[in-house]
């Protein structure tokens, strides 16, 4: 095959391969002799039918598979020679198209943009400031007392007080429908916080009022749409006993509250509680050094940029603020979405940092781990409840998905790897000063 260049500009690259309609020929020959053996057809023996025969009945479709095997070959081949790496995948255009027939010799144009060369860049001259923040007595506070705003206990109001809302009344009841009980209509010492909206509508505001005691008729109307067909749409009447009133208190912040969140005394709380706020506080502190990181690089590292990474980055872009700019829109029956300059910019940006981060990871051997995929994977499968296995199922077959989870740990531990080769600087900073910084991060 016959290879021209016929565009060699920036990162552009073109060209046309001819394939001799003689060499094609002898491709479809030496496929029919290799399959002649087995083929079959009535009023021959098993591997007796004549090349003509073969030729008139396979011919067609064996010269499609001769073509496109001698075209990725001969494209396979090239880039291979020229070390190019195309950004994505080539165009490959028939020039004759439809008009061309057996005997003609098949050329194609091939065209692509390649990869940049990506710059050195010495990774100790990166500067780095990270913020520390210690979890403080009164951050741990704080957290405490909302755990114990959480774990409202009850305990009872005064003998003869009415329940109010927000209380919570103990209570033994039996559902009827036109007399008949029904089944999972019965409950003793039931604890029903008033207002909280867990029974049928209607139920829980004719108990307002009501004292320890007092024997309650308490007629609702179970909803047209209610899960058990039997009772939708019907009149009941549940029979009710109030056996005692309570009103909510705060839970004390001691140990009881402590063995209440898994933790064997208030001490042991405290520290992790403490441990947490501070891996809070060092993920946020992470974000902020991430994009210091990420500013620097892009400030410090220009390379020329695919054009066909950037539109389709900036198509990306456009696409998904449009759909958070109109969230009632679910579908994608809006018409094109014509990038800006903005989602351009932004585009280029994240073009040109993932290319150098590729880069990078590369050069250092960065792999993602079988155990920290699964692990993504697992994490991801948690927003499926009930279809887990089903996801399972889509990751193992789908390699663009299994790509989409693996590249945001590729490039976390590339970062890691150049926080390990910068110069970092610690700061010790208040909480208040961390959320200031974090809240200063932008969309990019």
């Amino acid at each position: 095959m016959q290879v021209t260049e016929t565009q060699n500009e920036g990162l552009k690259r073109g060209y046309q391969m001819t394939l001799p309609a003689a060499d094609l020929a002898a491709q479809v020959d030496a496929k029919l002799k290799e399959a002649q053996p087995e083929v079959e057809m009535k009023g021959f023996r098993k591997g007796k039918v004549p090349m003509a025969m073969l030729k008139k009945q396979f011919g067609p479709r064996v010269m499609g598979d001769a073509m496109q095997d001698s075209i990725d070959g001969a494209l396979r081949e090239h880039l291979e020679k020229s070390g190019d790496r195309p950004a994505v995948q080539p165009k490959v255009e028939m020039q004759d198209g439809e008009n061309w027939k057996e005997g003609d010799d098949v050329v194609v144009n091939v065209s692509y943009e390649i990869l940049p060369e990506i710059p050195e860049v010495d990774l100790s001259k990166v500067k780095l400031e990270r913020l520390v923040v210690k979890a403080e007595d009164a951050a741990v506070q704080e957290a405490l007392d909302g755990l114990a705003k959480n774990a409202t206990a009850y305990e009872d109001k005064r003998k003869g007080s009415k329940a109010a809302k927000d209380d919570q009344i103990v209570i033994d009841f039996k559902g009827s429908v036109d007399g008949e009980e029904f089944e999972g209509g019965a409950a003793e010492d039931y604890p029903l916080v008033l207002g909280s909206n867990s029974f049928i509508p209607g139920f829980e505001d004719q108990l307002i009022g009501a004292k320890a005691g007092d024997e309650v008729e308490v007629k609702v109307t179970f909803p047209a749409e209610y899960g058990a067909e039997h009772l939708a749409g019907k009149d009941a009447v549940f029979a009710t006993t109030v056996k005692a009133v309570k009103k909510p208190v705060d839970a004390q912040i001691d140990d009881e509250l402590a063995k209440r969140f898994g933790a064997e005394s208030l001490d042991k709380l405290k520290e992790q509680i403490t441990e947490r706020l501070e891996a809070e506080y060092k993920g946020a502190s992470r974000a902020v050094m991430k994009r210091s990181l990420l500013d620097q690089l892009d400030d410090q590292v220009k390379f020329d940029l695919p054009e066909v990474l950037v539109e389709a980055e900036a198509g990306q872009i456009a696409h998904q603020l449009w759909h958070e700019e109109h969230p009632e829109e679910q579908g994608h029956n809006h018409g094109e979405i014509e990038p800006t300059e903005e989602h351009k910019k932004l585009a280029e940006r994240r073009v040109r940092l993932g290319l150098l981060l590729a880069e990078i990871g590369q050069k250092a051997e960065v792999q993602v781990s079988d155990q920290e995929f699964t692990q993504a994977v697992m994490n991801q499968a948690r927003q499926f409840p009930g279809q887990e296995r089903q996801f399972f199922e889509f990751i193992q077959q789908n390699a663009q998905a299994q790509q989409q989870l693996r590249a945001p740990i590729f490039e976390d531990k590339v970062v890691d790897h150049i926080v390990e080769q910068a110069k970092v600087e610690d700061k010790e900073v208040s909480k208040e000063e961390l959320e200031k910084a974090v809240e200063s991060l932008d969309e990019l």
